[in-house]
């Protein structure tokens, strides 16, 4: 086996990681910028989440998953607590949160070794695989993004323009494109 092979994959895969992470982000970051506070902790009935309470869900996720599991700092999390949140919290507040766990789970995942992709740890009670914990966390994280588009198109009544007909991500586009 080549013996680049394994270390180019390991790179790849932080990169997707980092930039999947960022681009969800910049997607909430977005919804959210189009929301008044009232409708960012908006609740439709008792068994669903509001905006609000999946942006803290996701931060305590990542702390948890990353920060604490993989990166081994110490962290403090009351998972229930996410979603019992009725009060609204200011969104710059919430966001800002979650900016900066992004960018601390974004340098750790950066650093990660081939060999330490391949550790063990133990988050949650369950012991996964580095790799498994990043591949979790970034499933998540598109997850609630996902319902949290979905919660802001059903809340604003508009199309978001994420994608345009040929399924280009709008943001991607070049700035010069028409």
């Amino acid at each position: 086996m080549d013996a680049t092979c394994p270390s180019e994959l390991c790179d790849e895969f932080r990169r997707f990681a980092v930039g999947k992470l960022k681009d969800s982000l910049s997607q909430i970051e977005r919804c959210l910028n189009l929301l008044t506070e009232e409708q960012i902790w908006h609740r439709p009935n008792d068994v669903s989440n509001a905006i609000g309470n999946l942006v803290i869900h996701l931060d305590g996720n990542v702390r948890q998953w990353i920060i604490g599991g993989v990166g081994q700092e110490p962290f403090e999390r009351d998972r229930p607590a996410e979603f019992a949140q009725r009060e609204p919290l200011p969104t710059e507040q919430i966001l800002d949160g979650l900016r900066q766990t992004v960018d601390r789970a974004s340098a750790i995942i950066r650093n990660l070794s081939p060999e330490r992709l391949l550790e063990l740890e133990e988050i949650q009670k369950r012991e996964v695989s580095v790799l498994a914990a990043v591949f979790h966390v970034v499933e998540h994280f598109t997850l609630h993004t996902g319902q949290i588009v979905y919660a802001t198109k059903i809340l604003i009544g508009e199309d978001l323009s994420l994608y345009d007909a040929q399924g280009q991500r709008v943001a991607d586009r070049p700035t010069d494109a028409v």
